[in-house]
């Protein structure tokens, strides 16, 4: 059996779509579509149904989903095993993670595994939300740093080291006229002009999702897929950013509460992720191990800004900040 017809196969199930899956394959869509009949021919079996212009898995192909990514990872795994015999302790390491994790973790950790590892290339592969978690299953990574849903890793060979959550927190300038104190309930916060993530970002599916079960219309100001944009409205004075507490905030004056629901935190948790499938090096072992203790070791930026900076802040005329925000 082809492993190439099973990999476009995988494929063009998680994408939905056949422009999407040649896209990522680096295929032409006639060469992908190609593939996708004669694995169909060797098979005997129907694997797609069409659904407007989407496609969706028969029966049949939903029962062979799943192990035909186990037979892929486990060729990967081989593959992997034997360059691993043959090289030692030097190669490349694929880690998945978002900017969020980029900026705030392996900026200060890569650093220090160069030092212990010289001979080890990492390269890095900027994700989406929970991207890390099937990059990992269709072995386009070593390693996944992400959000963790609720029972991912349960039916799933994945291992995992929790690190500390993510949590929603709430900025703007300090004389934004947001709700004193360093924990301000959601209810409280909705009405203001809001400065959110747009739609394919975990926080802004965790923020909408706490709206609808407290029965909250929120105000909606802006819709951004960079947080850099959000922060420099926000300390424009024109409304409340909408963050994770990875987000690096030092470069901005901003004053930084915590989201509540029912007086407790927002939060939602991450880990370092592998596939247990995989024959990990050692190396690859203590990325994993060492991250985990770096990760936990950082402080969540939860912070009130000091209260000479408040002060300086408030002080700044209106018109330079609003053009500081246009530079």
């Amino acid at each position: 059996m082809d492993l190439r017809r099973l990999r476009t196969f995988v494929t063009v199930a998680e994408q939905g779509s056949v422009s999407k899956a040649a896209l990522r394959l680096h295929i032409s869509q006639p060469g992908l579509s190609r593939q996708i009949q004669e694995l169909q021919q060797e098979l005997g079996l129907r694997l797609f149904d069409r659904v407007g212009r989407r496609l969706v898995l028969t029966a049949g192909g939903e029962q062979l989903l799943g192990g035909c990514r186990g037979l892929l990872s486990q060729a990967n795994s081989l593959s992997e095993q034997a360059q691993l015999l043959g090289r030692g302790a030097t190669g490349v390491l694929k880690v998945a993670a978002g900017s969020g994790q980029i900026e705030a973790a392996l900026s200060t950790f890569l650093p220090r595994y160069a030092e212990r590892y010289p001979d080890v290339q990492v390269k890095v592969i900027e994700t989406r939300g929970t991207d890390a978690l099937g990059m990992l299953e269709r072995g386009e990574a070593h390693i996944g740093i992400g959000v963790l849903e609720a029972g991912a890793a349960d039916d799933r060979p994945i291992g995992i080291h929790i690190v500390p959550p993510y949590e929603l927190l709430a900025v703007c300038h300090p004389s934004f006229p947001l709700e004193g104190g360093s924990m301000v309930d959601i209810s409280r916060i909705v009405s203001h002009p809001l400065l959110l993530p747009d739609t394919g970002f975990v926080r802004r599916k965790t923020f909408d999702a706490v709206c609808q079960l407290a029965g909250l219309e929120p105000n909606i100001l802006f819709e951004s897929r960079a947080s850099q944009t959000s922060l420099v409205l926000a300390e424009a004075s024109l409304g409340v950013a909408i963050i994770a507490s990875t987000t690096q905030i030092y470069r901005y004056t901003l004053r930084t509460v915590r989201i509540t629901y029912k007086g407790k935190p927002i939060q939602y948790p991450r880990a370092v992720m592998w596939d247990k499938r995989r024959v990990l090096p050692p190396y690859a072992k203590d990325f994993c191990d060492s991250l985990a203790v770096h990760m936990r070791k950082l402080s969540p930026i939860t912070q009130l800004p000091s209260s000479a900076a408040a002060d300086v802040a408030k002080k700044r005329p209106r018109s330079q900040l609003k053009s500081n925000a246009r530079s």
